[in-house]
């Protein structure tokens, strides 16, 4: 936990989707307590990994 996750830019570049698509998904990620940080310039973190029966 508390790994540095790639740049909306890169997660964009590496799945071939749009940079927006990408903010709003890291933006459902950090409201549901999975992902830290992030705005303007910030780093986001791995702050939780969701166990199975979360993912389910």
């Amino acid at each position: 936990m508390g790994e540095a996750f790639p740049s909306a830019s890169a997660l964009a570049d590496r799945f071939g989707v749009s940079p927006p698509t990408v903010t709003k998904a890291l933006e459902k990620l950090e409201s549901a307590g999975v992902l830290a940080g992030g705005g303007q310039g910030r780093v986001r973190a791995v702050r939780a990994v969701p166990t199975r029966e979360e993912r389910s």
